[in-house]
């Protein structure tokens, strides 16, 4: 560009020079982050193929043609593939690790034949290259590529991508590569097609000085790509380099040709990017992992809030530029909170299904359909939490936006502290830990919403997975003798973590009876709340007794089926898994019950224990035979719980650690044990050899339990289990405290 070519006026020079100390900072970050793709290191001659631009550590973002001749053959590379990168006055090796243009792996019947390598030629007016075959079904290819830096070590800048699409151009740049060797020596502009006339051909009528950017007199967004025109032509070399928005301080797309014959030229919106997939990579290259677009952007936006050195005095960033730009807009989501927004959706792994942000998306701006606005309909158009963020950006007032994007935050941190919970070990504690943060930054954001907002879009609300019930046995009895009791309710979100949603706590107490009435007529309007905020699935309801009540068949307790005022009470145990808890194992783990549920969560099978082994038991004979049981072992209980020997043998159970076993109701009495004993006990033992791990156990008995309601498995129709989980304890005693952060 020059302020002498042909056909400028004043004006538009004056208004240009404007723009450029305007942008100064953000022009520079952008150069700075540009660079020449080149032959390899050492290679002699070394013309410029084009040009690409850093976006995360070791990662160059360029067009997938520029490492194309014009023949349409894969430009010559080093011995290993290497490719020549030259910014900040040095050249580096690198090596194509994916081009976005490469087929789908699967294609059907008469789609037509491969596309050949797309070209700038076809990119500049419309006009399609010669012998170019049909597009695939899917749509057409994407003209980028993805370089990565042999030696990782590199350090060098990185541009700011976009993470909306872009409409309309009216401040804008591209860049193309450093025009100099390491040498001094200009760069070969190369003869690739579309890029301009060959050295040597003489000047044109367009004939200008080639600068390290171009002003956009304007640009659109059209079904081919962003369009754009420029008052000079674009010059050679700059296939590949970043095209940017000023206005927003971000980079939306890559340069991919001009016409030969006019100032016009296409790139591709940088949103492209969200169909990188692993059959992109080419052979031999070392990749990104299952998810290569979700990794990329994450390492993206967290070098970007990583350079802000907070608290240090590190040097200008991009940020800063973008700051100093937008700052006097009235926005309330700005370039900070989009900045630490987006490093925290980075700590977080890619939504299971990407139809989910769209749903996310569509929740937090009030739409019922959860396409909305937020781009062409397909598979690839939101991909990750980031790419939802972008969605957010609707041209609505300051405090509507700030509301969406906060809206949306929480309902990712929803999600992602549901999903935290099934991931075991550091990986899962690694989750909560994200979860939590994000949480924090929501609730730090949601401070200056009205009320009315607040509480529309919420706390974060995570997903119950179990309701607890719980009755204290007082000190004391009432005048007749009678056991008194208080109770409450709980709902669990694991890790030992509750909150008490109900509590009857008195002086007086109640008999068991009168608690476990009181707790029924409240339980099934709690119970269908938890299952709604866990998205249907019905929880699991557990159930603390104290010992003399370990007979409780709390499966057969008969709740409301809705909250209709002559609902019908259906049982329980059909329908949901329902377990008893021991009363007297809370918070403080023993090292013996933790032991014994890591045996079982260890252990290849589970194996059924027969506890009496004999028809007389002692009490030195029933502590021996449950402390020497197996890792896998499982005790197993026909008699009664309710007194006598099979009260003491609960009581030794659980004493010697064992989480989980299996006793019946209505057991028989001290007589000898029968046939229809040794039939529970085959019977049992048949279950327990089932599932492939422990947690199974609690759906499958709920299995059994909905088979003997309809007439079947008679013997698990009484069936009590023990499930106690030491890696999710009950809390303690009527605390008023939750073991749960608030929201």
């Amino acid at each position: 560009m020059s302020d002498g070519a042909p056909g400028r006026r004043p004006r538009a020079r004056t208004g240009e020079r404007a723009d450029r100390e305007k942008y100064a900072h953000l022009l520079g970050h952008a150069g700075r982050a540009t660079v020449a793709i080149r032959p390899a290191p050492g290679v002699t001659p070394a013309p410029l193929w084009g040009s690409g631009v850093f976006i995360a550590p070791g990662w160059v973002l360029t067009c997938a043609h520029v490492l194309t001749s014009g023949d349409g053959r894969r430009r010559a590379t080093g011995p290993d593939g290497e490719i020549g990168v030259a910014f900040d006055g040095r050249v580096v090796a690198a090596r194509l690790e994916y081009d976005l243009s490469r087929p789908a792996p699967v294609r059907t019947a008469g789609e037509g034949r491969p596309e050949a390598p797309e070209t700038a030629e076809a990119f500049g007016a419309g006009r399609e290259a010669a012998g170019r075959g049909p597009a695939p079904a899917p749509g057409p290819r994407v003209d980028l590529a993805l370089l990565r830096l042999l030696d990782p070590g590199v350090p060098h800048p990185c541009a700011w991508l976009s993470d909306q699409p872009a409409a309309l151009l009216e401040d804008a740049f591209i860049f193309r590569g450093h025009d100099q060797d390491p040498s001094g020596a200009p760069y070969d502009a190369g003869t690739g097609p579309g890029t301009g006339p060959a050295p040597g051909a003489g000047p044109g009528p367009d004939t200008a000085p080639v600068h390290p950017f171009i002003a956009v007199r304007f640009g659109a967004r059209d079904a081919r790509g962003l369009q754009f025109g420029t008052d000079v032509r674009v010059t050679p070399g700059a296939s590949g380099g970043p095209l940017l928005d000023c206005d927003r301080g971000e980079v939306v797309g890559i340069v991919k040709g001009s016409h030969r014959e006019d100032r016009l030229g296409l790139a591709v919106p940088v949103t492209e990017l969200r169909g990188l997939a692993p059959h992109h990579l080419v052979p031999g290259a070392a990749g990104l992992g299952d998810d290569p677009y979700h990794a990329l952007t994450s390492l993206h936006d967290r070098w970007h809030w990583a350079g802000q050195d907070l608290g240090g005095p590190g040097d200008p960033t991009w940020f800063d530029a973008q700051h100093a730009i937008m700052s006097g807009r009235g926005r309330l989501w700005g370039v900070q909170e989009r900045l630490q927004a987006l490093d925290l959706l980075a700590s977080l792994p890619a939504p299971r299904d990407p139809l989910v942000v769209a749903a996310a998306v569509a929740e937090a701006l009030g739409r019922a359909d959860p396409r909305g606005r937020t781009g062409r309909a397909g598979p690839w158009t939101l991909r990750t939490w980031r790419d939802g963020h972008g969605a957010l950006y609707q041209g609505s007032d300051p405090y509507t936006e700030l509301s969406a994007f906060v809206h949306y935050l929480r309902i990712v941190a929803q999600r992602t502290a549901d999903e935290a919970r099934e991931v075991p070990g550091e990986e899962g504690a690694a989750l909560r830990t994200a979860a939590e943060r994000l949480e924090l930054f929501v609730t730090a954001k949601a401070v200056v919403l009205l009320p009315r907002d607040r509480e529309r879009i919420g706390p974060v609300r995570r997903r119950p997975d179990a309701l607890l019930v719980e009755f204290e046995p007082l000190f004391y009895a009432d005048a007749a003798g009678r056991q008194l009791f208080n109770w409450s309710v709980s709902e669990g979100y694991g890790q030992g973590r509750w909150q008490r949603v109900e509590i009857q706590e008195s002086r007086d107490g109640m008999s068991f009876e009168q608690a476990r009435d009181q707790v029924l007529r409240r339980l099934g309007p709690r119970l269908l709340r938890a299952d709604d905020a866990a998205g249907g699935a019905r929880v699991r309801l557990e159930v603390a007794v104290p010992e003399e009540r370990w007979h409780t068949p709390a499966d057969r307790w008969r709740v409301p089926a809705s909250t209709r005022r002559a609902a019908r009470l259906r049982p329980l145990g059909p329908a949901r898994a329902v377990v008893l808890r021991d009363q007297g194992r809370r918070q403080e783990v023993d090292p013996a019950w933790l032991r014994r549920w890591q045996g079982l969560a260890a252990a290849g099978r589970l194996t059924a224990l027969r506890v009496p082994a004999g028809a007389r038991a002692s009490v030195a004979g029933l502590s021996r035979q449950l402390e020497e049981a197996g890792e896998g072992a499982v005790p197993a209980l026909c008699r009664s719980v309710a007194d006598g020997t099979g009260l003491e043998a609960v009581g030794w159970t659980l004493d010697t650690g064992h989480p989980v076993a299996l006793w019946l109701a209505e057991g028989h009495d001290e007589r000898d044990c029968d046939r229809v004993c040794d039939e529970f006990h085959r019977e049992v033992a048949q279950l327990l050899g089932a599932p492939k791990s422990v947690a199974e156990v609690p759906e499958l008995v709920r299995e059994l339990r909905a088979k003997a309601a309809e007439g079947g498995v008679s013997w698990a129709r009484d069936l009590v289990l023990l499930y106690d989980d030491p890696g999710n304890p009950i809390p303690q005693l009527f605390s008023r405290t939750t073991q749960l952060s608030p929201p």
